[in-house]
Formats: structure tokens, C-alpha cells, sequence
């Protein structure tokens, strides 16, 4: 058994969750993990209410197992928390915003359960004050956007300690059954697991950004704001591409002096949108775009190192939790006696 609080909160087998991806963890990841046992999570970041319930009906038609949803507070609709409400959802993760604002409007609204990720113990405390049910701690090492500076290792027991027994759930850096044993005995009673995820056939990653996951190395991941538009001056970590060395061969320079800035790189052909992409998109790479997707920005993790292959997302949940019980029981437990 792999079993924490976690598992007790959301009615699941495994205390392992896919990360919101914007534009890449859709219906098919999240049914798919849920499927496996842990909670997965679809990214709403933007969506309209009629590709919002598109997405979460598409999740139930594949899955009858708890799983959560995503939303980027910079991003958030005006009415999105009403229609989630009536959703009747397992888990509303909560991002970028002011908790004591934005947690208890959630709970106003009709939200059961809200999750609030954080990069920062101060901003924990205060998520608990306000009435979240689960906070998600996001260490330093994460691909996609970053809110705080602090590594996984040093932030989680720090988190721990400032919001005593509520559930905590490690982020950043976490790629397989060892890191979750690890953030288990930091004090977590879970995990969120992006990169590796991104390797799945699930995922609406675009294939060549998968491909560039599995060639890529942590030290060929950079942590800037450089892809800002459409959503400007918030830090992100992805991989070295050959536009972020254009604009480093260029001396960094700031938005508005950045090379080819505002050039047409492709189109976004999906939640029923058709969207032109410039230089510099915020945009993730997903299947659903055409055009220099290597000029998008490739969101990646310092665990990208750690992931080399495609698979299934039932087979990488089932893989994580098989390690991390191993760990914990062949290599952990024997050391306590």
C-alpha cells in the first residue's frame, strides 16, 4: 500500500497527480490518471464555460474516479467558480493569486474542495488561513511557471511546519517512485508530476516537444520571464531552444527590444478558437498548434533529465508508485532498525 491523507481526502488509491499543464493536460491525461489510481487534473487556464464543461464531460465519459481541475487565477472568467460548482468537481487547484481573496470567493461560489499551489511557506500559511483544503508546494525545479525560488528539498519541510497537519503536496523536480518517497519523508502526503507526463500518449503535447523532453538535460533548462505575451513579468523554467539563444546572443535585452518581436510563429486550431502565436507566446506547445513550434516555449522540469521514454500514463503512475513502495520498504525501513 502507498496510502496517506491525501488518499483519504479525494477518495483515491495513490497520493500521485498529474500537474495542470496549460494546453497539454486535457481530458484524456487526467481520465487517465485517475484511472490509475491517483488524481488527475485538467488545465482550464483561459477556457471558455463551453470548452470547460467539453473538457470535463469528456473526463467523465472516460473515468468514474475522482479527479480535479486547474486554473490559473490571472486567467480566471468571470462566473468560472458558479459553473465548477455545479460541476460538483473533486479538486479546484488554485494559482498565482491572493489566497485570502481568492480562496474563500471559491468556497463562496459552491467550490467543495480548493487545493492552492504556492511557492513559498508565508503564502501556504496564509492559503490555510483562508480555508484551503490542500496546499501544493512548488519548489524551484519546476518546469512550466514558477511562483516562488526555493527548491523542493528545503521548501517542503519548511511548508510542513508552517501549516501543521493539513495535506501537503510536493511539486518540482519530482519525476519518479524515489522522488516521491522522498517529499513522503520531507513531510508530504503526495505528489505532482509534470515532465514526466508530459511523455505520454495522453498528453496534447505537440510530438516534437515530446521528442525534445526525452533528448533534454536539467542543464539545458532556464529559469526567465522571457515568454511573455499573454502574460507578462511571470517566471517560468523551460528548455534552451534557438530562440532563447537568439535573444541571449542579443545581450537579454527587455520586451519591446527582444529580437523578432511580434513575428508571426503559427497557429492555435483548438477550445474552438482559432488564435494567431507571435514571438515570445506563452503558449505550450500542444498538438493542436501548426507553425515553428520550436519557437514556442518548451516548458520542462529539472527532472527532464530522469525521463527518456513515452508511456502510457496508467504504466507511469503504476511505475512511480511501484518505486517508491520499494524505496521506502527495502531501502528506508531497514535503515530504522
Amino acid at each position: 500500500m502507498l496510502h496517506t491523507r491525501l488518499c483519504d481526502l479525494f477518495g483515491i488509491d495513490l497520493p500521485i497527480l498529474n500537474a495542470g499543464m496549460g494546453g497539454v493536460a486535457l481530458a484524456p491525461l487526467a481520465a487517465a490518471v485517475s484511472e490509475a489510481g491517483g488524481l488527475g487534473t485538467i488545465a482550464l487556464a483561459g477556457f471558455t464555460a463551453e470548452a470547460t464543461l467539453s473538457e470535463i464531460s469528456a473526463a467523465r465519459s472516460a473515468t468514474k474516479k475522482p479527479f480535479g481541475v486547474n486554473l490559473l487565477i490571472p486567467f480566471l472568467r468571470d462566473g468560472t467558480f458558479e459553473l465548477l460548482a455545479k460541476e460538483n468537481l473533486d479538486a479546484v487547484t488554485l494559482f498565482w493569486g491572493d489566497p485570502s481573496v481568492m480562496i474563500p470567493t471559491a468556497k463562496a461560489d459552491g467550490i467543495k474542495r480548493v487545493i492552492w499551489q504556492c511557492g513559498s511557506a508565508a503564502e501556504a500559511l496564509e492559503a490555510r488561513r483562508a480555508g484551503a483544503d490542500a496546499i501544493i508546494a512548488q519548489g524551484f525545479e519546476a518546469g512550466g511557471h514558477v511562483r516562488g525560488t526555493i527548491t523542493t528539498l528545503a521548501l517542503i519541510p519548511e511548508v510542513r511546519d508552517a501549516i501543521g497537519d493539513l495535506p501537503l503536496i510536493a511539486a518540482g523536480g519530482i519525476v519518479d517512485g524515489r522522488g516521491l518517497a522522498a517529499v513522503l519523508a520531507l513531510g508530504a502526503d503526495g505528489a505532482v508530476f509534470g515532465t514526466r507526463f508530459l511523455a505520454s500518449p495522453e498528453a496534447a503535447a505537440h510530438p516534437i516537444y515530446k521528442q525534445r523532453i526525452l533528448a533534454a538535460h536539467a542543464s539545458g533548462t532556464i529559469h526567465t520571464k522571457l515568454f511573455d505575451v499573454g502574460w507578462p513579468d511571470a517566471a517560468h523554467r523551460v528548455l534552451r531552444t534557438k530562440l532563447v539563444e537568439e535573444w541571449e546572443r542579443a545581450g537579454c535585452p527587455e520586451p519591446g527590444k527582444r529580437p523578432g518581436e511580434g513575428e508571426p510563429i503559427g497557429t492555435m486550431r483548438g477550445r474552438g478558437l482559432e488564435v494567431p502565436l507571435v514571438k515570445y507566446s506563452v503558449m505550450a506547445p500542444a498538438d493542436y498548434i501548426e507553425g515553428d513550434i520550436e519557437s514556442l516555449a518548451l516548458y520542462a522540469g529539472e527532472s527532464v533529465s530522469l525521463v527518456r521514454e513515452i508511456l502510457p500514463a496508467k504504466e507511469i503512475v503504476r511505475r512511480i508508485a511501484e518505486e517508491a513502495r520499494a524505496v521506502i520498504s527495502s531501502r528506508l525501513a531497514p535503515l530504522a532498525k
